[in-house]
């Protein structure tokens, strides 16, 4: 497929997979008009990157479905200047939405093969983002606090360090349950110990491995 058929795609999964199932938010619709979803999924893949659905991109993960990565940055309220801490960045498509709305991305990934691809990939977009290699329940304590922190692996419950990690106002959505099937949590940071949390829907990611989310040797 050459570029004009891929934007073709692109424009039709907006209005069939995301507009259709409630996506509203302007400048998330953008972002998803914008960002070649085909250059973060593997070639022999890249004909089923506009199908709403998650795809391996090797190392035991997934690049999530269009409609769950718009969902969770609308629920995200993102504005232009936030700071946001992405949990996994995993193929870097989730971080290009994100700064194609103007945010600053700081992204911890596990596995130092996807981070490299995905700095790659992010950085030939003419996007700018730090990627640190670790465990991502921990967060990245150097740059916090972030006004915004998205995790798009499972967690058990709500890590510790990436609550406090959040400004206050902020907010953090992270999919928490079993290792199987998880809801979508909204947290939002009220006050420096106070916040509250909604589960928007149910959801099925991998697992969030790390000190404060599951054990590997699980």
């Amino acid at each position: 497929m050459d570029k004009k058929e891929f934007k073709f795609l692109r424009e039709k999964m907006v209005s069939a997979h995301l507009v259709s199932r409630g996506i509203r938010y302007p400048k998330v619709l953008n972002a998803f008009k914008t960002v070649p979803r085909e250059l973060f999924v593997p070639d022999n893949l890249k004909e089923y990157a506009y199908q709403d659905r998650p795809l391996s991109i090797g190392s035991g993960q997934t690049i999530s479905q269009p409609y769950i990565v718009a969902l969770m940055t609308e629920l995200l309220d993102v504005e232009i200047e936030d700071k946001i801490l992405e949990v996994g960045t995993g193929s870097g498509y989730q971080a290009a939405i994100l700064l194609s709305i103007g945010a600053k991305v700081y992204g911890v990934e596990k596995h130092s093969n996807l981070a490299q691809k995905a700095e790659e990939k992010i950085k030939a977009l003419r996007y700018a983002i730090k990627i640190k290699i670790g465990d991502g329940t921990l967060g990245w304590d150097r740059f916090a606090p972030y006004d915004k922190i998205i995790v798009t692996a499972a967690a058990p419950k709500l890590p510790k360090s990436l609550l406090e990690q959040l400004n206050v106002g902020g907010k953090l959505v992270i999919p928490v349950g079993s290792r199987f099937s998880q809801e979508l949590i909204k947290v939002e940071k009220r006050k420096k110990d106070e916040f509250s949390s909604k589960a928007v829907c149910g959801c099925v990611f991998v697992p969030l491995i790390g000190e404060e989310g599951w054990d590997e040797s699980l």
